[in-house]
C-alpha cells in the first residue's frame, strides 16, 4: 500500500499539519487505524502534561562524587551514601567486568 502526505488539522490549536507518508507508514506498522488528532507540538505538549514537568526531557540529576578506585572527581546519577564505594565510569567498567 503506498501512501501520501496528508494535511490535517490540529484538534487543540487548529492548525494544519502535515502527516507524512513516513508516518503513515510507521502508524500502519505499530498497527494504529487512527490518525493523530494534534499536531506535533501539540502531542509534545500534552505527553510533558501527562507525564509531569519533572524530568520529562531534561538531563537527570548528577552528584558529585571522588572515585573509590583511582581518586579522580567524578559525577554519578544517585546520590553517594557514606560506606559505599563510587567509582568513575572508567573504573566502574572495570570493576564490573571483574566480576
Amino acid at each position: 500500500m503506498s501512501f501520501e502526505d496528508k494535511s490535517l488539522q490540529c484538534s487543540d490549536c487548529g492548525a494544519t499539519f502535515t502527516f507524512s507518508a513516513e508516518e503513515q507508514e510507521f502508524f500502519q506498522s505499530k498497527g494504529y487505524t487512527n490518525e493523530p488528532k494534534r499536531c506535533p507540538s501539540c502531542r509534545q505538549a500534552r505527553k510533558a502534561e501527562r507525564y509531569g514537568n519533572s524530568n520529562y526531557g531534561s538531563r537527570r540529576q548528577m552528584f558529585p562524587a571522588t572515585c573509590a578506585e583511582c581518586g579522580k572527581d567524578t559525577e554519578v546519577p544517585f546520590e553517594p551514601r557514606d560506606g559505599r564505594p563510587v567509582y568513575c565510569s572508567d573504573c566502574y567498567r572495570k570493576v564490573r567486568l571483574s566480576r
